[in-house]
């Protein structure tokens, strides 16, 4: 048995899109190729942005797709109680503290050092950042630099709203599920170092990160339900997979199309080879996975990263 544990953790703010099937592709594929075991994560933090219908359509699209995971699916808003205690730990420790500081107040610079206690109850909690430089490395992209007070600074760990941080809970939920490899877009690649802090601040151990490409519209935005981007069909999963893997730089052969989605994800396990993938940070999503975006909307620029 492989001690691989992989993992697809969307947020249900909408369906899902070809940038969200990628993620889950590249996650599923790399698992399985390693004889691993691939979970399932609905991060369902922030009620108002999330579409009560969108969890359940996730899974059902998944399950069309092949994508079958392993084990039960975790809901992030069922665990509460286990953020609260990773939060006490950090208090205990003297590593997080609360903070009332407004983002007008920080000018949008990063949040240094301890300050005055609030004298309210709307206030956030933060981790305080450690001094000194970093080097963050991934399986895929190139080394991130950072120095940690002038890059990162003191950042939020529970919202002033009282609902948990991605960051933190992402983090608490990798540990206590015993993720070892994430795979996920690179758009994800900056809270990389957030998450690696956390995880030495807790004591935890740290997966090993891989930031695949992500899949762009015409005028250079990545796909995203923010943008509108347009939903998996489900009456097309095979040829949509047969897409996907092309995209991934895995070149099935012709006459893999049409196949069952089984076949496709057999074929792609046994050939996975995510090296293809290597420093490309971005590409142009399929032309039916595109919105119609106006002429004078376009951009002339060159890539968002």
């Amino acid at each position: 048995m492989s001690s691989y544990i992989g993992r697809f953790a969307p947020s249900p703010t909408g369906p899902l899109h070809f940038g969200s099937l990628l993620a889950a592709l590249a996650s599923y594929l790399d698992a399985k190729h390693h004889q691993g075991r691939w979970l399932v994560r609905i991060e369902d933090l922030d009620p108002p942005r999330e579409d009560p219908n969108a969890a359940a359509h996730i899974l059902s699209v998944l399950d069309c797709y092949g994508l079958h995971w392993d084990g039960e699916v975790v809901y992030q808003s069922q665990r509460s109680e286990i953020y609260t205690e990773a939060l006490d730990q950090l208090r205990q420790q003297n590593k997080a503290f609360p903070c009332a500081c407004s983002r007008k107040q920080l000018l949008g610079k990063p949040h240094q050092g301890l300050c005055s206690p609030p004298m309210r109850t709307d206030y956030a909690w933060r981790l305080l950042c450690p001094d000194g430089t970093r080097k963050v490395s991934d399986g895929l992209q190139a080394d991130q630099h950072y120095n940690l007070q002038a890059d990162i600074g003191d950042f939020v760990i529970r919202r002033r709203d009282g609902l948990w941080s991605y960051q933190l809970a992402v983090v608490v939920d990798d540990a206590e599920q015993q993720i070892t490899h994430v795979v996920r877009g690179i758009d994800l690649i900056d809270s990389t170092i957030r998450q690696q802090l956390l995880q030495q601040a807790l004591g935890y151990a740290i997966p090993s990160y891989s930031h695949i490409p992500v899949a762009i519209e015409t005028n250079g935005q990545k796909l995203s339900k923010q943008n509108l981007a347009l939903a998996l069909k489900p009456d097309t999963a095979s040829a949509t997979l047969w897409q996907a893997l092309h995209w991934l730089e895995q070149h099935p052969p012709a006459d893999l199309q049409g196949a069952p989605c089984k076949d496709i994800l057999n074929w792609g396990s046994l050939h996975w080879n995510s090296s293809r993938l290597s420093h490309i940070t971005e590409k142009p999503a399929p032309e039916n996975y595109r919105r119609a975006i106006p002429e004078e909307q376009i951009k002339t620029s060159g890539p968002t990263r």
